[in-house]
């Protein structure tokens, strides 16, 4: 059989990007994932390289300036740098989550100033929904934004910004009064701009520093806190109050499909680290692959790495067609999500003492796969997303 994790069907485009990236991830990233993760550095050369291969613009459109790929391109091209280095994967998550929402949602006039330097990388994106005292439950969300004439002032305080300090652009989620009597249709999604870096960026805007993690080092992870802070009302997305909530949950669902595919990139790098380090490593006169104990570990694990990226595949695929998709992300986001965290495991024991030093790859990933546990929702929140949706699809007849 060919190697774990190909994809039927895909153009020679769409072969010919996914090379490029394979050998960008083995040439630039793993050779130096693990002092940049040890270190807490921000992959800057990387980046670079990244904007150079047109990376930042894969899903914006030709028309500005972008390659114009698909969800499904952007999903295995995520899934090929997190096999690499899951924070790299991070620095243009949430970038392409903006650009996704301002595409589908933007104004011309929106679409025309943001995409085309989007697409070079020059505005880089953020993406904020979540506040310290709320993660999953959008609709209580505390930050005010308030008419003030030609401009709105917001108040509050946002959590986990990835890209925080250095997004050039934010994707904001804030309440506003929109005189409705459902929570979530006083919601506002506003495309905030802001320069690099950390302290008050801009009058009434702070961003206070990184946040310290167990992993995902690298990628910035920072609060938001807004004291008066003006934003002209033409940066409304859409310039339409009150949808915030279906914009920021399509750029969510988009996010579900990313995480499915950096846990994929995960799940697959530790099941190459084991299958390599378990025929080299010998025991009792063989090589511990030989061994039915983890012979067996190796064949489960492949499954699994196996059935999350058909998973992830149908999830892209699925939102591409343009048709509903949040079942099936949801159900791509949690098996992804949980297989990874079980795959990396195993190649952490198949590697013994040697998987618990620094000196090892799979140290990093076990640091690594709990946070996609978490990312874009808890595997109980995307059960509540997809029992929700199978009751509405088998509604009892009775």
């Amino acid at each position: 059989m060919a190697r774990l994790a190909q994809t039927a069907g895909l153009t020679d485009i769409q072969q010919e990007i996914l090379a490029t990236v394979r050998a960008f991830v083995d040439k630039e990233v793993i050779p130096h994932a693990q002092e940049l993760e040890h270190a807490d550095a921000y992959p800057e050369d990387i980046v670079e390289g990244m904007k150079e291969m047109g990376l930042f613009g894969l899903t914006v459109p030709e028309e500005y300036g972008g390659l114009g790929e698909s969800l499904l391109t952007y999903a295995l091209v995520v899934e090929e740098i997190a096999r690499g280095w899951m924070s790299v994967s991070g620095v243009i998550n949430t970038h392409f989550i903006v650009a996704h929402m301002i595409k589908q949602h933007g104004t011309q006039e929106q679409k025309e100033y943001f995409l085309p330097r989007m697409a070079t990388g020059e505005v880089r994106g953020a993406f904020s929904m979540s506040e310290p005292d709320l993660g999953s439950d959008v609709a209580a969300i505390k930050t005010r934004a308030r008419r003030d004439g030609s401009d709105y002032v917001i108040d509050g305080q946002k959590m986990w910004l990835t890209n925080g300090g250095t997004s050039t652009l934010v994707a904001l989620l804030a309440r506003t009064d929109e005189g409705a009597e459902k929570a979530h249709q006083n919601l506002t999604a506003f495309l905030v701009e802001k320069p690099a870096g950390f302290g008050e960026v801009l009058p009434g805007l702070t961003i206070p520093g990184k946040l310290p993690k167990m992993g995902y080092k690298g990628v910035d992870t920072t609060e938001a806190v807004f004291s008066g802070f003006r934003v002209p009302a033409n940066r409304v997305l859409a310039e339409a109050p009150g949808k915030g909530f279906a914009q920021m949950m399509d750029g969510v669902e988009v996010g579900r499909v990313n995480v499915a595919a950096r846990a994929c990139g995960i799940a697959i790098r530790a099941f190459e680290l084991a299958v390599e380090y378990a025929q080299q490593r010998r025991t009792f006169g063989k090589a511990i692959a030989e061994h039915q104990a983890i012979a067996f570990k190796l064949a489960e694990m492949a499954t699994k790495v196996e059935a999350a990226h058909l998973m992830m595949v149908n999830a892209a695929r699925l939102k591409d067609s343009g048709e509903r998709n949040d079942v099936a992300a949801g159900m791509a986001k949690l098996i992804a999500s949980e297989y990874c965290a079980e795959v990396t495991q195993e190649s952490f024991r198949i590697h013994g003492g040697y998987g618990y030093s620094k000196e090892y790859e799979i140290e990093r990933l076990m640091r690594e796969a709990p946070f996609l546990l978490i990312g874009e929702g808890t595997s109980e929140i995307q059960k509540t997303i997809i029992s929700r949706g199978l009751l509405r699809e088998y509604r009892s007849r009775g």
